[in-house]
């Protein structure tokens, strides 16, 4: 056993806060390997910081959350969310294991395709396609989900100069309960404006309405609120029905499952209050198949998943920089990591554990990264044991948003590894340098010569 580093004694003002049901709560078991694979061995091969991602955990999150849908739902498609982690070989373990694409972007939408996705199994979402997406989109007879008037009435031109038949669906906003309401995506439902999209859809001869598409919000800690949303969309596929005499092929209910972070001025843990999936699903099939359709035209239900299937499976190894006195006498220790790669810091209050053995004595402290930046703030207070220069760390559940948020500033991005379901490492992405940023540079001839 590596023998520890002495610590001295000191003593301490006990600031005890508020009483709660936990008492003093201590999480403080070394993670020193993930899937029997070397936290320290890790970060000596591919350097510090790295993001490692873990095959069978995604995996099983995916298989988990289909067979709550499909053991209550006869008619279930889940369509991965690029936004959420588009790193490609993420990405296609959902494709392997029958997830379509949802994307909002072109650049998403050739990613997919580099992928190998059927361009018709592709979901396009966003406020923004410009008449070349939509044309692309048109050709590769994909589904688009369309988000406003503008788009609409362009679609219509285009799709009639292409003299080809476009398969649409629209965006629908809704008061579901949960404020403040999601409006600036889509057509509204209480004011008639997404019945008013669907009769103009309805109208012209060269696009088929085959869906409607809700999304009602992010980390919804709510199962009603889809429910509610299932509704009024099946109020609208009924009325489709009812008036036009066409069946609705897909409902859409979106995104925004809850992962099991903790979220920033919570009382209670995120594990501790998410609904499961399984809450989820009951909450929104019930709805629909109490909702009067006709057995054989039950609409697909689609699932757009994407935080809550890829977090847990995501973690970052790092490295204390420093450790110094604030002030006002907090402990202030300085990572090699900072809101550069950790964007959803400013959301949640990660989990984060050392990746060694160490001694009894923890001590609230602030955890800083290396940005010369003042809201370069990884966790405002967390009461960890004393961390030294050099010591490794390992934040937890970081896999939704991280590596498509990131930021190359001051610092470059690291590497991201995969470790397979037979504990093998994979880098997936490799990291920056300096000649990745500066082929992207071009220096006018009269800026390349200087004397100081």
């Amino acid at each position: 056993m590596e023998k520890l580093k002495y610590e001295r004694p000191v003593i301490k003002k006990l600031n005890a806060g508020l009483m709660n049901k936990f008492g003093t709560r201590s999480e403080y078991a070394p993670v020193t390997h993930i899937e029997g694979v070397s936290v320290k061995g890790m970060i000596e091969q591919y350097g510090s910081p790295v993001f490692v991602l873990v095959e069978r955990q995604i995996r099983k999150n995916y298989q988990n959350a289909v067979r709550a849908f499909k053991t209550r739902y006869p008619k279930v498609q889940f369509a991965w969310s690029y936004k959420t982690n588009y790193i490609n070989a993420i990405c296609n373990i959902f494709h392997q294991e029958g997830s379509w694409a949802e994307v909002v972007s072109m650049f998403e939408y050739q990613k997919a395709i580099q992928n190998g996705v059927p361009s018709q199994k592709i979901i396009f979402n966003g406020p923004e396609k410009t008449t070349a997406d939509l044309t692309i989109a048109i050709d590769g007879d994909s589904l688009i989900h369309i988000d406003h008037f503008d788009e609409l009435y362009e679609l219509v031109e285009l799709s009639e100069k292409l003299d080809k038949k476009a398969r649409v669906a629209i965006r629908v906003n809704m008061d579901t309960g949960i404020y403040p309401m999601w409006d600036r995506f889509g057509f509204n439902y209480e004011s008639g404006q997404a019945w008013n999209a669907i009769t103009k859809i309805m109208a012209s001869t060269h696009l088929e309405l085959v869906g409607l598409h809700a999304h009602i919000g992010t980390f919804m800690l709510t199962t009603s609120a889809y429910a509610i949303a299932a509704a009024k969309l099946s109020d609208l596929a009924v009325n489709i029905r009812h008036y036009y005499h066409r069946p609705i092929q897909y409902l859409d209910l979106g995104g925004g499952f809850p992962s099991a972070n903790t979220l920033k001025g919570s009382y209670l843990s995120g594990a501790d209050i998410i609904p499961s999936i399984d809450e989820f699903a009951e909450a929104i099939t019930n709805t629909i198949l109490n909702y009067g359709y006709r057995t054989d035209e039950l609409p697909t239900l689609v699932l757009e998943t994407g935080r809550a299937l890829i977090d847990d499976a995501g973690y970052l190894l790092g490295t204390v920089v420093a450790n110094k006195r604030l002030s006002d006498g907090r402990r202030a220790t300085i990572m090699d990591f900072g809101v550069n790669l950790l964007f959803t810091s400013f959301w949640y209050e990660h989990k984060i554990t050392p990746a060694q053995e160490f001694g009894h004595q923890t001590e609230d402290m602030v955890l800083y990264g290396p940005l010369c930046m003042n809201i370069d703030v990884v966790r405002e207070t967390i009461n960890l044991p004393l961390l030294h220069k050099g010591d490794h760390v390992v934040v937890h559940k970081v896999g939704a948003y991280n590596m498509t948020q990131w930021m190359q500033f001051i610092h470059m991005r690291p590497n991201v590894l995969l470790i397979d379901t037979k504990g093998e490492t994979h880098i997936i992405r490799r990291n920056e340098t300096l000649e990745t940023i500066n082929s992207l540079e071009e220096m006018p001839t009269h800026l390349k010569n200087f004397h100081l």
